[in-house]
């Protein structure tokens, strides 16, 4: 059986956001969302003066909890890469694709 890669975020924009240096996510795993959520948010987003993350680390989609996201297979992201963004006052996967 061939090992699941976990897919890599390829873009953040949320600089306000603890894991977030140079428009790059530096946590190991991110959540998004939950099956009642209006949006694909991200949940990991975390925002203050402290810095986290390990800046040798590009961060990638550990659960997704987006029930009507075509690239959700059993809780796991399926796309090639994702973007995360701004949606208002919290950030989103730009990636997700409704069924």
């Amino acid at each position: 059986m061939e090992e699941k890669q976990m897919v890599r975020i390829n873009s953040c924009n949320v600089t306000q956001c603890a894991y977030n240096k140079h428009n790059s996510c530096h946590t190991l795993a991110i959540t998004v969302g939950g099956p009642g959520d209006l949006c694909p948010e991200c949940d990991t987003f975390m925002q203050g003066s402290q810095r986290g993350g390990i800046i040798d680390v590009q961060g990638g989609i550990g659960a997704c909890k987006v029930e009507n996201c075509s690239y959700n297979q059993s809780l796991e992201c399926t796309a090639p890469a994702v973007d995360v963004g701004m949606h208002e006052s919290h950030p989103d996967c730009f990636t997700y694709k409704p069924k």
